[in-house]
C-alpha cells in the first residue's frame, strides 16, 4: 500500500455513509476504523448495500472509544482532523504517508474539545455558499482521500 492512509469515522451514525466510505477505502486501498459507539449495527444491509459486494475484504479495524483509537496510534502517526469550524483549508495541509484522516460524525462533527486540543492539525474543505452547512460524509472523505493521494503519488 504505497500512501498507508486511514480514514477514522468517530461515531457514525449513518449506515449508508460509513458504506460508501468503506467502498472508497477499498478503492484507494485505504484502512477503515471505526470508533464506536456507531449508530447501526455493522451488519445492517443499507452498510453492506452501499459498499456492495467489496465489503469483505475491507480492511477494518473496530475501536470500543475514542481513547482505544488514540492508544492503538504508533508512535508520531500524522494525524489530521476535520471540521467546518477550522480556520485552515484541507488544500494547505501537507499530507505524509501513512496519515491518519479523522472525521466526526454526521450529526455533530468532533467534539468542542478534541478540535481543541488538535487545532493545528484540524482542516475543513471549503465551501462558497453559506446556505450549505456541511458537506456529506462520504463526499467529504474522498475528496480528502485524493487530494492526500495526489500529494503522495498513487
Amino acid at each position: 500500500m504505497p500512501h498507508n492512509l486511514s480514514i477514522v469515522l468517530v461515531t457514525p451514525e449513518i449506515p449508508t455513509n460509513t458504506g460508501s466510505i468503506g467502498r472508497l477505502c477499498l478503492a484507494t486501498n485505504s484502512t477503515l476504523h471505526l470508533v464506536d459507539p456507531l449508530g447501526f449495527e455493522i451488519t445492517d444491509s443499507r452498510v453492506k448495500r452501499a459498499g456492495l459486494d467489496y465489503w469483505k475484504y475491507l480492511q477494518i479495524v473496530r475501536h470500543k472509544n475514542l481513547e482505544a483509537f488514540f492508544d492503538s496510534l504508533p508512535p508520531e502517526a500524522p494525524t489530521t482532523f476535520f471540521s467546518t469550524k477550522a480556520k485552515t483549508s484541507v488544500f494547505e495541509q501537507k499530507f505524509r504517508q501513512g496519515s491518519y484522516l479523522i472525521f466526526g460524525c454526521e450529526t455533530k462533527g468532533l467534539g468542542k474539545e478534541l478540535l481543541e486540543k488538535f487545532s493545528e492539525h484540524t482542516f475543513k474543505i471549503p465551501q462558497y455558499d453559506d446556505r450549505v452547512r456541511s458537506l456529506n460524509l462520504a463526499n467529504a472523505a474522498s475528496i480528502v482521500v485524493y487530494e492526500a493521494i495526489r500529494q503522495l503519488g498513487p
